[in-house]
């Protein structure tokens, strides 16, 4: 799909204004996406579990004393990650296309002495040199820029500035490519198959590609030397690999369904070769190909983590599962046990205003949002309000793997303050009404 944007110097700009227009009517809520006028400590919370995931990708770097260590944020707004990730750091700098969200970066983390934000023009990295950092991080920032060219250029300037073996670790929107047109909201889409492209191209290691097919598409790159990737697979090295066992990626337990939300395996490795990545492996269960996703740091005693996702149509039972490098079985087989997945069972997981989330069902802007998860027939589904159907129903899939799905609905016209029951009906069944509260 074509991008559909500006020349690059009219989309700098074009982010910009869009971006102060935003940080002045209400910064934290654009960046955290939750509620309007959080407070900073509101603001700050929104962070953690952003940052616990950047931190786990950390153990990929080579020991050494941290106070030595650079990073850089891409997209770094009002410094909500810049300051709880930087105790891990001696530096770390960040990079923002608006001027508004600089001012109150520099103003948030002014007693932050190793944070160091700036400006950017808006689709490169032109203030730093080569090799400067040892890890390189983005998020929910690629989703909303509107060109292809400019993720793929700041994908690019991450590896200029990223020492050899640096890390990498960025989010992108893999939903389907479905927009007929980007914005500097609705950012441009990319897909598993571009990043691998990415990766194989620019000589880095692709070690995850975590959320596929959703809005937040995780990767983790290692930058390797020049002619890396090129000289690898004409030589195709020897490797010899122990798999010490299969297990399911979220139980641990050695059953995996043959379906559903957690149709997925993890391999235990030993002598999992070091130049081994998500282009240069494949996993088969029972010979059929098993997408891998997820190759982890390796632990003190040599083990790494495999993950990948169970192919369509695998048949229950004790399977083999092998694992090639470049095309050649590297090691014995596993047995994994593949069991029938259990039946889809649609639930409401969430209701909130559908601007203000952090309210919940308290509604204060006239917009509901209301997520459902495994739900098999989305078409069949209506959404009642106080037992009438709710017309001009938005319903939007987040996740095709858990059958993830946003249903988005502005109050009807005369519907009053006070206490109010909204209700989810697909096809014959129904789901426990819910309560909301509406306020002027």
């Amino acid at each position: 799909m074509p991008d559909h944007c500006s020349p690059l110097p009219d989309l700098s700009r074009q982010m910009r204004d869009d971006w102060n227009a935003r940080a002045r009517e209400d910064a934290y809520y654009y960046v955290a996406f939750g509620a309007r006028g959080q407070t900073d400590a509101e603001f700050r919370a929104t962070s953690y579990d952003v940052m616990h995931g950047l931190e786990a990708e950390l153990k990929r770097l080579p020991p050494g004393d941290r106070r030595q260590f650079r990073a850089l944020e891409i997209g770094c707004g009002p410094g909500r990650l810049m300051a709880p990730m930087s105790w891990n750091f001696g530096e770390i700098h960040g990079v923002d296309v608006s001027d508004e969200m600089i001012r109150l970066a520099l103003r948030g983390l002014h007693d932050v002495p190793n944070a160091f934000p700036r400006l950017t023009q808006g689709a490169g990295l032109e203030n730093f040199g080569d090799e400067m950092f040892d890890f390189v991080y983005s998020y929910a920032v690629f989703q909303h820029i509107p060109s292809r060219e400019v993720v793929l250029r700041y994908l690019e300037e991450a590896r200029r500035v990223l020492k050899a073996g640096g890390i990498l670790r960025a989010q992108v929107n893999g939903l389907p490519k479905t927009a007929k047109e980007y914005t500097t909201w609705e950012g441009v889409r990319l897909d598993v198959a571009e990043l691998a492209e990415f990766a194989c191209a620019h000589d880095m290691q692709l070690l995850a590609l975590e959320g596929v097919h959703t809005q937040y598409l995780w990767t983790t790159l290692r930058k390797r030397p020049a002619g890396w990737f090129a000289d690898l697979a004409e030589r195709q090295p020897d490797a010899h690999v122990r798999l010490r066992r299969a297990t399911n990626s979220h139980s641990g337990e050695p059953a995996v369904p043959a379906a559903g939300r957690f149709a997925s395996f993890s391999l235990w490795t030993d002598g999992l070769p070091e130049d081994a990545d998500l282009n240069t492996i494949n996993v088969l269960v029972d010979e059929q190909e098993a997408p891998p996703v997820y190759i982890g740091p390796r632990t003190a005693d040599g083990v790494q983590q495999i993950n990948a996702m169970m192919p369509s149509g695998v048949r229950t039972g004790l399977v083999p599962v092998e694992l090639y490098w470049f095309g050649k079985a590297v090691a014995e087989p596993v047995w994994l046990r593949v069991i029938p997945p259990g039946p889809a069972v649609p639930r409401i997981v969430a209701v909130s205003d559908g601007v203000n989330l952090c309210s919940r069902q308290r509604i204060v802007s006239r917009s509901v949002k209301l997520c459902l998860e495994e739900l098999a027939a989305p078409e069949q589904t209506a959404i009642l309000l106080d037992g009438s159907p709710v017309p001009d129903v938005d319903r939007f899939c987040t996740d095709p793997v858990n059958q993830s799905f946003e249903f988005n609905f502005t109050l009807p016209p005369g519907t009053r303050a006070g206490e109010h029951r909204v209700e989810v009906h697909i096809g014959r069944r129904r789901l426990s009404a819910l309560p909301l509260e509406v306020v002027d």
